[in-house]
């Protein structure tokens, strides 16, 4: 009846239809459940399951397959490293001296577990693997995790005066009640724990003491190391302009061209006689101002310009592997002027250049792109810069001197030791063709104080 009923009702190819659409409905649910039932049974045998079985390590190997013959007693931080051992499932936590690894369990077996070593620098330290059970034992593993040694960047200012607040920057500076960091001047001098007064990771905060040998390199050693500083306490190498000493076959007093600077002392000054360029307007496009703002040693003699016989600057100081050395100089900006526009650009340049007979301003802006570093500590956010009423010591590797008058990539770049015969340093923004890459910034009227030119080997 019902079969009558049915048909009577539907066309017979609407049936036909209809039940080829059921039975397609029918074969897709029964393929999904198989598919389910499927995967569930590949993938239950290799499903992760903890034991309680204690957990042991016969030795630490490194990942690379390459490799498995090596064993390990010791991983830098971030490393890749595999256990061997037995049990390892029941491996609940790894803690590498006081440091939780992140464990995943696709890479762990009964008889391996591969886990990266903590990025994270120890607080205290033990030389040891800590394994944690699923059973809440600790089992210890002798392993060290191997900590870069200090690395020394720079001195807030390295003619600090006796008292004055110091900071040394850098990394990996890790001071431990069991191991603390010490700092040496030289083979005989240790820095008083007294003067310290902070110590963080990148910094390190001091007094200067009264007693600090000059001339000689900072140290710093921890527990992972020792580093010497690339820089020396009040350093007389390379100098070039102490603004105090005249010419003796030695040294060099300073002015030297066509636009004799500032050079005096005050209450201000780091060790007597500095240079003052500025306390002039400079307006935010960086106008050129050579009166108030270039500084000129250009070797030679000039009787009409020039105040005295000068020598090559590659006569004074040693420009050999200048690739590898640093122009530096002291600097005080005060509160009251700071510089908030113009890059200073430092240039040297050989006889070639500029010379008793060829003495002018044109060799650094006539489109050759001679190479100079641009300096602009004010291109910041608040488009100004000052020292806050300290001296501090700025560093210019002699690598960076690849600049042109305009800010653009430089042509041309020091070729030999006879390319630092001269010296003009002035604060200016260069242009072609009313065009420039250098940043604008904004009026002001800047006082820039610079004392102990000189160049030093960078390491």
């Amino acid at each position: 009846m019902l079969m009558y009923v049915i048909h009577t009702a539907i066309n017979p190819l609407e049936f036909k239809n209809m039940k080829i659409k059921n039975i397609k409905w029918t074969l897709m649910v029964v393929l999904a459940t198989a598919s389910i039932g499927f995967t569930s049974c590949e993938d239950e045998p290799d499903k992760y399951e903890t034991t309680t079985a204690t957990p042991s390590i016969n030795y630490i190997r490194p990942v690379d397959v390459a490799s498995k013959d090596s064993l390990l007693t010791s991983a830098s931080m971030s490393s890749a490293i595999c256990l061997v051992g037995n049990n390892l499932r029941s491996v609940k936590e790894l803690v590498f001296n006081d440091q939780k690894a992140v464990l995943n369990t696709s890479y762990i077996t009964d008889n391996t577990l591969i886990v990266t070593v903590p990025k994270t620098i120890p607080s205290t330290v033990s030389d040891k693997l800590y394994v944690i059970t699923t059973k809440n034992d600790t089992i210890p593993y002798d392993f060290k995790v191997i900590v870069p040694p200090p690395t020394i960047s720079s001195m807030s200012n390295e003619w600090a005066a006796a008292g004055e607040t110091v900071t040394i920057t850098g990394d990996y500076f890790l001071d431990y009640s069991n191991y603390p960091l010490s700092i040496k001047v030289g083979n005989d001098y240790t820095l008083p724990k007294t003067v310290i007064l902070s110590i963080t990771k990148t910094s390190i905060t001091f007094t200067m003491p009264s007693d600090l040998p000059t001339g000689k390199n900072f140290s710093i050693t921890t527990k992972y190391g020792t580093t010497k500083a690339p820089f020396q306490y009040k350093d007389k190498r390379g100098m070039l302009f102490d603004f105090d000493t005249p010419w003796n076959g030695v040294n060099i007093l300073g002015n030297h061209g066509w636009h004799p600077q500032v050079i005096t002392k005050d209450g201000t000054s780091l060790s007597g006689n500095y240079l003052m360029l500025g306390n002039a307007d400079m307006p935010k496009e960086g106008t050129w101002n050579e009166g108030n703002f270039s500084f000129e040693y250009w070797a030679g003699t000039w009787n009409n310009t020039f105040d005295a016989d000068g020598p090559k600057l590659n006569d004074v100081a040693d420009f050999t592997d200048w690739k590898n050395k640093s122009i530096k100089f002291e600097m005080y900006i005060p509160s009251s002027n700071p510089w908030c526009a113009a890059p200073m650009q430092i240039i040297f340049a050989g006889t070639d250049k500029v010379t008793t007979l060829t003495a002018n301003n044109n060799f650094y802006r006539n489109g050759d792109s001679w190479g100079r570093a641009l300096y602009m500590p004010w291109n910041n956010e608040n488009l100004s810069y000052d020292t806050n009423g300290k001296w501090i010591t700025v560093t210019v590797p002699l690598a960076d001197f690849n600049k042109d008058w305009d800010g653009n990539a430089a042509k041309k770049a020091f070729a030999s030791v006879e390319d630092f015969a001269s010296l003009t340093i002035f604060v200016t923004t260069g242009s072609y063709d009313k065009k420039t890459v250098t940043p604008t910034g904004k009026d002001c009227h800047p006082i820039i104080k610079i004392d102990n030119i000189r160049v030093v080997p960078n390491k």
